[in-house]
């Protein structure tokens, strides 16, 4: 039987990673891994999470397990942290998932329970584990326009002509904020337009919700999921902790489905406990302990959000600075779209080929597609970088 595997098709990130580690040049770049650094170049355990893990270890008295769908005070805290503390618990089912690549899975199970036959539509581009997860479920799957190459920017007409045309049945995949890969995201307007063309054509929705606090802030970065989840029937949401808690190897996730509520929502519960059962039994807890911790007490939450609010300024200022040498060094703005961007990511619009003398011409190592990190940027070596971009001939 084992015989008959075959070899996968290697993953571009990590094969990415094997190379940056190979390269011995001590000036090299890492611009493809997606983790937040700070200026120095470490990706920190945040000083809210140092003391909610102390508090935990000496508070602590067992190890037992929680819930199949986890610890309902991680639900409850996520919930409020995404939906804000007005939302409507009644609609509400939740699973705590193995981080939100794990919450993304359990989501598009339950559409597969729900509808085999549904199409997920994803935007053009995308997080590549999207696709590859939807097939692995064996959901059929289409794209919709969203990203205009030429400007950087969102393809708004694109977009909203696509999805206007997606059938009741099926489910539309959104970013709720800091689109991955290209940092490009709806305005406010744009977002009640999204809104209004899902309303007409009936299709579900699933938000992928990984970078909450990474964009504008808290409030912001929830605004367009807390708008969808009041005026669409049927919304999942699939969130992390790994970067706005920097929590990325203790896997906290979390799975909220809305629903029409009452009895629908103890159906959506039934099932989603049924899915963890059948994929993990009980989720992790260490991890959603601690956001349960720092969210439920005041001081820890408000240091969190000022150290969130410190990475976040720092990953803007970089943005600001790589355009700034990128604009001073070719006497052109076409560079401004990366100040305008948010979030972790943007598509700086190189070719595989420039993206591959980037790497070996000057060490700066980014995904093919030239999506690029702006959180490994420092002030060290954004001139290197813009030098870099602009040897290429970009």
């Amino acid at each position: 039987m084992l015989s008959r595997l075959t070899p996968q098709s290697p993953d571009a990130i990590l094969a990415m990673m094997d190379m940056f580690r190979a390269d011995t040049r001590p000036g090299k770049v890492d611009l493809g891994v997606g983790v937040y650094r700070d200026a120095s170049g470490r990706t920190p355990v945040m000083r809210a999470v140092k003391a909610a893990e102390r508090a935990i270890w000496e508070a602590q008295d067992t190890k037992t397990y929680t819930a199949l769908t986890g610890d309902p005070a991680f639900g409850r805290a996520m919930a409020t942290l995404i939906l804000g503390p007005g939302h409507d618990a009644g609609r509400l089912a939740f699973a705590g998932c193995v981080g939100g690549t794990g919450a993304v899975h359990q989501a598009l199970a339950l559409v597969r329970m729900a509808n085999p036959g549904a199409t997920v539509w994803m935007p053009d581009p995308t997080w590549p584990n999207h696709p590859t997860i939807v097939a692995h479920l064996g959901l059929k799957a289409r794209s919709y326009r969203y990203f205009d190459a030429a400007t950087r920017g969102l393809d708004r007409a694109g977009l909203l002509a696509d999805l206007a045309a997606v059938p009741a049945g099926d489910v539309v995949l959104l970013h709720g904020c800091c689109h991955n890969p290209t940092g490009a995201n709806p305005t406010a307007a744009d977002w009640r337009d999204i809104a209004a063309a899902l309303e007409t054509s009936g299709a579900a929705v699933l938000i992928d919700l990984a970078y909450q606090g990474f964009g504008d802030g808290l409030e912001a970065d929830a605004a367009a999921t807390r708008m969808l989840a009041e005026r669409l029937p049927q919304v999942l949401i699939a969130a992390s902790c790994s970067k706005s808690f920097g929590l990325y190897r203790d896997r906290a996730g979390v799975l909220l489905a809305l629903g029409a509520g009452g009895a629908q929502a103890r159906v959506l519960q039934d099932n989603l406990t049924h899915l963890n059962r059948q994929t993990y039994s009980f989720p992790p807890d260490h991890g959603a302990r601690i956001v349960t911790t720092i969210l439920d007490d005041a001081a820890l939450r408000a240091d969190w959000e000022d150290e969130l609010a410190a990475m976040r300024g720092q990953m803007l200022s970089m943005r600001e600075a790589l355009a700034r040498a990128l604009r001073d060094g070719s006497g052109s703005d076409r560079f401004g779209f990366l100040a305008e961007h948010r979030g972790m990511f943007s598509r700086l619009g190189a070719s595989p080929a420039q993206v591959a003398r980037l790497r070996e011409e000057a060490g700066v190592y980014m995904i093919g597609d030239s999506r690029m990190n702006v959180a490994g940027l420092s002030p060290e070596n954004v001139p290197v970088v813009a030098r870099a971009i602009l040897d290429i001939g970009l």
